[in-house]
């Protein structure tokens, strides 16, 4: 488990995040929710070290994170794993060593049990069979892509797992899969998974428990079952932004 508390950050004079409580579950997927500019992006880069909390604190599980030296915060890092917007492979590798870079710079694996590992985690994210391993990421589709970036992101067997939109550029079809498949690696390992997402169909199917920011802070937390029947201002804004939602809602709930 992850938890913020009390967390602030500031900007000069700016203050972005005005006192963040909140826990993200082992073995589920947690969501951040809300507007740019709510604070989520701050948010998940004090999570995971690159940025410094101005107060509060950043535990993992019993671990003060946020106040660790950088030697003995370079071994959580070692035990995260990160699924980046646009998926940030290497353009210059392969997709057998883009997966496999985390290895080569972190483990003294042998360069048979690299290859294993490399296939074992194309497999799980159905990419395997050795027909996609000497590709390059620009001739793959955005949904293979996605894919390739999970599988670098579970290559070294995280304890906690950091995706930031993973959906962004992908249909609805896809952006389901996707979903998916990190729910259900985040089922099987039993990982803290935290999700930085915009993307509602996201929210309804795969929000285990759901962090809506707004202006800095945390207005509203709770799972996918309790989004459609809450009435907090703020969220129903957010959920029903669009007149066809709003449509929706007013005609299965009657507000």
């Amino acid at each position: 488990m992850i938890r913020a508390v009390h967390v602030r950050k500031s900007f000069g004079e700016t203050e972005v995040l005005k006192g963040i409580t909140t826990d993200f579950e082992t073995g589920k997927t947690n969501l951040m929710i809300g507007r740019s500019g709510a604070g989520k992006t701050v948010l998940l880069k004090l999570l995971v070290g690159l940025q410094t909390p101005t107060s509060g604190e950043i535990w993992y599980d019993n671990v003060l994170f946020s106040q660790l030296d950088s030697k003995k915060m370079r071994a959580i890092r070692m035990q995260i794993g990160m699924l980046f917007q646009g998926s940030a492979l290497f353009d210059s590798l392969t997709v057998e060593e883009n997966i496999r870079f985390p290895l080569d710079m972190f483990t003294s694996m042998t360069k048979k049990e690299k290859a294993i590992r490399v296939d074992s985690c194309l497999e799980r994210v159905s990419l395997g069979g050795g027909a996609n391993h000497k590709k390059f990421s620009a001739e793959l589709s955005g949904g293979m892509q996605k894919r390739v970036g999970i599988a670098r992101a579970i290559v070294m067997n995280p304890k906690y797992l950091f995706c930031d939109e993973p959906n962004s550029g992908l249909d609805p079809k896809t952006s389901i899969v996707i979903d998916e498949l990190i729910q259900s690696i985040t089922i099987e390992n039993n990982i803290t998974t935290v999700i930085n997402t915009h993307d509602m169909n996201s929210v309804m199917e795969i929000g285990d428990c759901i962090n809506l920011l707004y202006q800095g802070e945390l207005v509203w937390h709770g799972n996918k079952s309790e989004v459609l029947e809450s009435k907090h201002p703020i969220l129903q804004d957010f959920v029903f932004a669009s007149p066809f939602l709003k449509r929706l809602r007013e005609k299965a709930f009657g507000y």
